[in-house]
């Protein structure tokens, strides 16, 4: 069970300000996920094969095919920003 004083913490951990009313509707939200896992937890699955996937397809991708490429001009036609040739994007950092 989540409580008070772990929401507190994973809130600080994720660098947010929640307020009471979002602690309290995340502590109701997360202890029913909570919840809902302990009652997977319940099911009985002896003697059942484990499985990571369930659709017996891997990978099914297209083969790549090299063509001529977009001119720049036409690349950059909607772009919002751009500066010498490029897509100008503010700083992250």
């Amino acid at each position: 069970m989540i409580t008070e004083e772990l929401m507190d913490h994973l809130a600080w951990l994720a660098r947010i300000k929640l307020t009471e009313d979002e602690k309290r509707e995340f502590l109701r939200d997360l202890n029913r996920v909570l919840e809902f896992f302990n009652e997977i937890d319940k099911v009985n699955v002896e003697g059942v094969e484990p499985t990571t996937h369930t659709v017996l397809l891997t990978n099914v991708l297209r083969d790549d095919v090299p063509r001529k490429p977009l001119p720049q001009a036409e690349v950059l036609y909607n772009a919002p920003e751009k500066e010498n040739g490029y897509f100008k994007a503010p700083k992250i950092l």
